[in-house]
């Protein structure tokens, strides 16, 4: 059997939108690439500002600086946004909600029930699991518009105690599967597929000290590529994955078994 090669969506065809939250570094880097190289227009969301550097050609006016840690912010994003769609006909085909973060210890250590602050609790859950749902409330008529799809990203931390993953990060991303099934529910009757991915060991510029020992026992014995997570995102925001939703797919080498 011989493998057709991807090719790009014609100049017949509307470009497809997404939006994407956490784009600057691996796993949401490697998504701007494999989207961009699909032919898709990707409007990117991160704390910093756009980097020259980056290799995608569309550049700083499809960026926006946004902490998604205010929700004030959240919502001005989500303003910006729907005005760039508006030009283009008010369309969202996708929005990925990547970005998350883990806050460690002063020793570098995971921060667990006990002794994380409240205010991190706050601000954790603020980032991973109020933004998401935030964004896919405030696009959610450019996704009608488009019968377009969500993917919130979850993470193995979200079903068992992980010896990285702080409390906060852990718990939050298990709402989040949960928001998933739900926000499937609510959505689909509407067009809108939402799905959620629960990455495990991803060979990310930052890795836990100690992660070596856990690949050990994987069985398959390696660390995941942040090419391989963005392809399950593309599949699961294209007409491949027409009838799914309110799923969760574990990307994870069968770290879950």
């Amino acid at each position: 059997m011989v493998l057709q090669r991807r090719t790009p969506m014609s100049n017949d065809e509307p470009r497809k939108v997404l939006v994407l939250t956490g784009a600057s570094r691996g796993i949401g880097h490697a998504t701007v690439k494999r989207f961009s190289r699909a032919g898709w227009r990707v409007i990117t969301c991160s704390r910093q500002s756009f980097d020259d550097n980056c290799p995608w050609p569309a550049g700083p006016e499809d960026h926006i600086k946004v902490d998604l840690a205010d929700p004030a912010d959240v919502d001005h994003a989500v303003s910006e946004i729907r005005q760039r769609l508006a030009a283009e006909g008010g369309k969202l085909n996708a929005l990925v909600n990547n970005a998350g973060i883990s806050p460690k210890n002063g020793s570098g250590d995971r921060l667990d029930s006990i002794e994380t602050p409240m205010q991190t609790w706050m601000t954790v859950f603020q980032v991973n699991f109020f933004a998401p749902i935030m964004l896919a409330r405030g696009l959610f008529q450019e996704l009608e518009a488009a019968q377009g799809s969500v993917v919130n990203v979850t993470s193995i931390a979200g079903s068992r105690v992980h010896p990285f993953a702080g409390t906060a990060y852990a718990t939050s991303k298990a709402a989040l599967a949960s928001l998933t099934r739900e926000m499937a529910s609510d959505f689909g009757p509407h067009g809108i597929r939402v799905n959620a991915i629960a990455p495990g060991e991803i060979d990310t510029a930052i890795l836990s000290p100690g992660t070596d020992k856990l690949v050990e026992h994987l069985p398959l014995r390696r660390l995941g590529k942040t090419a391989e997570v963005a392809e399950t995102i593309y599949f699961l925001c294209t007409e491949s994955s027409s009838y799914v939703t309110g799923s969760e797919i574990h990307i994870n080498g069968g770290q879950h078994v």
